[in-house]
């Protein structure tokens, strides 16, 4: 006899994999294989010339063309990407911010290429530049244009494809870059809240609940399961009190937080990674569990991906999770587990009275524009508590601080446990570029290309000449490079100030040595930390930097998107030692160059280390580059790499070498 159900089933949550490498070729066979192993949305992955507005055969892009994504440099790159998948039939979601409004106008393109009727296409662009300056980094332009932007989007798709959600506030890396939950919510409905004042001028008062209610999030969830989902129920209530109280939106259905996921990959270890299996599935149950507070779409990262990037098995069994958790067990049959639970009720309101006091004090800095210095500050120290913590052992990480001992891993095959993308890609996609800029009509792209200077100058609406400009066949870059041109370009706040913070306890033995190398070289020990090539990920410098600079080095940092030559031309200065950090995989090409360009400036005998997600193969080809010492995640103490530092620069050593 089977058990009776109390009520109907919910319908399960939308099931992604967040994907996309190599070509767009590549990716579609990719998407098309996903698909037919049941899953019912797609997460389209960019590389990093694509998101921040540069074709695949730009400088900057070099070492870097589908390494973390999907390269898409034009409406071609785009059909590819969609070939024999009907978009009117698809929920798609692109992770993509600062060229958000290009690649929409190149989707809808394509969807008209199709015979989709537009106004029927559901997915959703990220579109959040507020949380580029804090955490990601791949934004080009100013705030205040980029808000623009955003608004654009918004505007347009709620007159032209009102299913679509416009802009995915994204607290993600929020977490990522070490966010309390307090300030994940806060932050995050604080770049809501930016954008809502944005869009309300734009349309009459009866419609703006409809276009508030299209503004979606996009959450993490870390291994703390209970307090990950209390922030979810608080995040539930906190926008229903934003949308009434100072929206005045009276409908409840437009006041409804609908938010995707993915959960954490701050957390995935490089030790034991096959454990990172529990803790993914774990951190979904956060976002899982709670009916009232339940996602409407995941997505989850892959064991492995602390190592490099997942095989199509890896995110497989990945999915498999999702499915056996939607199709397998009751979930979906019972009401809401938590309500009226007095603990869940305890902590909810605890981490809302935090995250207004929160609100307040952004509300008091002019909003979120004005206080993007204050967040990314809050951030870099928050994340520095989160590294001591672990370092002390006070928050316990199974594999990485206890419970070391292991065996070797069946899971790690020849291939090193992770697929790694053909050096050819990117010459291969630089060729199709090529090719399509000599096919198309050239008469057509400059006018094209004209009536988007012309919108964006005249404070008009880019949306219309941005699906026109596709359609002409304008690039990536071409269209990045007009909004750059426009506005300019912006480089955010490090979040790492010159001066010591309080966190020196337990550093006076490294001080001391500090101190005494200074002394041998004649001045202050100084540590130039650099982040050559597009990767926007900065928490790891972020953390060696102050780290570095509460141990009394004299630091120099600068942020993100450098070039080699920037950086030289940086150690010029002085340095005694160079860190490079990478996580975007295209450490290789990168190191070479700067080592290349280190001994032409004579500057050979400057120690260089370099910090990333890089393979045992690859970090012994950077030794041979000349590279002096190779860290990756495993390398959680930095107190450990601190004294790395001192001795590499510490002339009683080199002479005793």
């Amino acid at each position: 006899m089977t058990e009776t159900q109390t009520r109907p089933a919910d319908k399960p949550w939308l099931i992604r994999t967040y994907a996309g490498h190599s070509t767009a070729a590549a990716s579609n066979a990719l998407y098309r294989r996903n698909l037919a192993k049941g899953q019912t949305g797609l997460s389209v992955a960019f590389d990093l010339p694509t998101q921040t507005g540069y074709d695949s055969d730009h400088i900057l892009a070099r070492g870097e063309v589908g390494k973390v994504g999907v390269p898409v440099c034009h409406l071609g790159d785009m059909r590819t990407l969609f070939q024999d998948i009907p978009l009117d039939q698809m929920n798609t979601s692109m992770t993509i911010n600062a060229t958000a409004p290009w690649l929409l106008a190149l989707y809808i393109a394509v969807a008209e290429e199709q015979g989709a009727d537009v106004a029927q296409l559901q997915g959703t662009v990220q579109n959040d530049l507020i949380k580029e300056y804090l955490s990601r980094g791949t934004y080009i332009c100013p705030p205040k244009p980029s808000l623009k932007m955003i608004g654009d989007v918004a505007e347009y798709c709620y007159t032209n494809v009102p299913k679509w959600n416009p802009m995915n506030v994204c607290s993600y890396h929020l977490q990522e870059a070490g966010a309390t939950p307090e300030q994940e919510l806060a932050f995050a409905l604080a770049t809501a809240v930016a954008v809502l004042d944005e869009l309300k001028p734009r349309v009459p008062a009866k419609d703006f609940p409809r276009l508030a209610g299209r503004i979606s999030f996009f959450v993490n969830a870390g291994i703390r399961f209970v307090t990950e989902m209390c922030k979810m129920r608080a995040f539930v209530d906190l926008w229903d009190e934003i949308l009434l109280t100072r929206y005045g939106v009276e409908d409840a259905k437009f006041r409804r937080f609908r938010y995707g996921v993915q959960v954490n990959s701050l957390g995935l270890t490089e030790q034991q990674p096959e454990n990172n299996v529990y803790r993914i599935l774990i951190e979904m149950l956060a976002v899982t569990l709670s009916k009232r507070a339940r996602a409407r779409a995941v997505q989850l990262p892959a064991w492995n991906e602390a190592l490099g990037l997942p095989r199509p098995w890896d995110q497989q069994w990945s999915m498999r999770m999702q499915q056996i958790l939607a199709y397998e067990t009751d979930l979906l049959e019972y009401d809401d587990l938590f309500d009226g639970n007095p603990a869940v009720d305890r902590k909810v309101e605890e981490l809302k009275d935090g995250a207004r006091a929160e609100l307040a004090n952004i509300d008091a800095m002019g909003g979120a524009i004005g206080a993007i210095d204050y967040m990314k500050g809050r951030l870099v120290e928050s994340n520095a508590d989160r590294v001591g913590r672990i370092e002390r052992e006070e928050t316990v990480v199974v594999g990485v601080n206890r419970y070391v001992e292991t065996e070797p891993s069946p899971l790690m095959g020849e291939d090193g446990g992770i697929m790694v993308v053909d050096p050819a890609v990117e010459q291969d996609q630089i060729g199709r570029l090529e090719a399509w800029r000599a096919e198309r009509d050239d008469t057509a792209v400059s006018a094209a290309l004209e009536a988007l200077r012309s919108a964006a100058a005249e404070g008009r609406n880019v949306m219309e000449a941005s699906i026109i400009a596709a359609k002409a066949g304008v690039t990536t870059g071409e269209w990045a490079g007009a909004m750059r041109a426009l506005h300019g370009e912006y480089r955010a706040p490090t979040g790492v100030s010159g001066a010591v913070s309080n966190r020196t306890e337990g550093l006076d033995d490294i001080r001391a040595q500090v101190d005494a190398v200074s002394d041998r070289l004649g001045r202050r020990l100084r540590f130039l930390v650099g982040k050559p090539g597009l990767d926007g990920h900065s928490n790891g410098a972020e953390q060696i930097a102050f780290r570095a600079r509460d141990c009394g080095m004299d630091i120099e940092y600068e942020g993100i998107r450098l070039t080699p030559e920037q950086i030289v031309a940086a150690a010029q200065n002085g340095a005694h030692v160079v860190g490079l950090s990478i996580l975007s995989g295209s450490h290789l090409p990168l190191v070479e160059d700067v080592m290349q360009r280190m001994r032409t400036a004579g500057l050979g005998h400057v120690p260089v280390i370099v910090g990333g997600i890089i393979p045992d193969e690859d970090a012994a080809r950077l030794r041979a580059m000349g590279v002096a010492k190779v860290y990756t995640p495993k390398d959680f103490e930095l107190n450990a790499i601190m004294r790395d530092i001192v001795t590499l620069a510490d002339p009683e050593a080199v002479a005793a070498e």
